[in-house]
């Protein structure tokens, strides 16, 4: 899963990216594009991994990219940060709800609609020309896809009118589009960066269902991720917090994304695996190898929570709570899958 945080100048986003990966920047680096991957933490993972004592434990991983911003044309700073998230899965928008000391106030609702006016001019320029070449190929005899010409057509009525294409699900999601990868289009979860004292989420009334909404004290969490995990605890303590944002914002992604968590386990391995919630049997065993989606035969399934209460796969297959499931069969989240198959 890959996410990429944006945000304005001084919103907090690089304190927010070193606080999510535990990466310290080098300043003469800032101005790349910088990319951090972190383990999902899952106490499930690491029981099984106790129980079959594998050679290798594999985490889920989530892949963070900060864009690289400063192209003074406009066009060109937008091409660029629709670039850099173009394979993202979902965005973290960054806006500033702290003063800085001889500072502007916040003003985050307004911070919050300026870069996204960033992102809606980037998608327009790229439906605009797409819509020429489609319009010049037709000049030359060529026919355009009727389909994909009043997508495009919807797109540029939204764009135009300066709305995200989130805003439109049922658009952001249609096949036809995703080869544009529109950065409008992808679901985002907004991040109110407060100052120490302030744990609340700012009033930013506008925010649809595609735009999930989550407070961070950046600064905080980025001192507390440079910590050693007992002082760590101690820090969450006195600011009367149970979790980190690290945390937090890992299960908010995958909330808003509707993702899910299946496991394989062996002497070899024991390994998290991340797909769409509502995926079948055969889109999840494509997740571990093209192969085994191609020669897939059957599921073998055993929910986490039944293999926990029988304390061996053995005696949960005599409790018959192991089940052999087709391709169609909908994966849960907690399931412990093994594929059978043959190619």
């Amino acid at each position: 899963m890959q996410l990429g945080i944006i945000g304005l100048a001084q919103s907090g986003k690089t304190t927010l990216f070193e606080a999510l990966t535990g990466a310290t920047l080098d300043p003469a680096r800032r101005g790349e594009t910088q990319v951090g991957t972190i383990d999902v933490p899952d106490r499930r993972v690491n029981l099984l991994s106790d129980m079959y004592r594998p050679k290798k434990t594999i985490f889920a991983k989530i892949q963070y990219i900060l864009p690289a911003r400063g192209h003074a044309d406009r066009e060109k700073d937008a091409a660029a940060l629709v670039g850099a998230v173009r394979s993202c899965d979902a965005l973290i928008h960054v806006v500033r709800n702290f003063s800085p000391p001889g500072g502007e106030p916040p003003r985050p609702l307004a911070d919050f609609r300026d870069l996204d006016s960033e992102l809606v001019f980037a998608d327009l320029v790229a439906v605009e020309k797409r819509l020429e070449r489609l319009e010049a190929d037709a000049k030359r005899g060529k026919k355009a896809d009727p389909e994909e010409l009043a997508l495009l057509g919807r797109c540029s009525e939204i764009l135009n009118a300066d709305r995200p294409l989130r805003r439109d699900p049922a658009l952001a999601a249609d096949p036809k589009l995703r080869g544009f990868a529109f950065a409008s289009a992808k679901p985002c979860l907004v991040v109110a960066n407060n100052d120490e004292a302030d744990p609340d989420f700012p009033n930013i009334p506008e925010l649809s269902e595609q735009e999930s909404v989550l407070a961070v004290r950046c600064r905080l969490e980025q001192e507390l991720s440079q910590m050693a995990p007992e002082d760590a605890q101690a820090f969450l303590a006195e600011y009367g917090l149970t979790e980190t944002a690290r945390d937090r914002m890992i299960r908010r992604s995958y909330e808003l994304l509707g993702r899910i968590s299946f496991f394989t386990v062996g002497e070899d391995e024991v390994r998290a695996w991340t797909v769409a919630r509502g995926a079948s049997a055969l889109e999840s065993a494509g997740a571990v190898h093209s192969d085994i989606q191609r020669g897939f035969i059957r599921a073998e399934v055993l929910a986490y929570d039944d293999l926990m209460a029988a304390g061996s796969y053995a005696e949960a297959k005599k409790r018959a709570a192991v089940r052999l499931e087709g391709k169609t069969y909908e994966v849960k989240d907690g399931d412990i899958a093994h594929f059978r198959f043959n190619v």
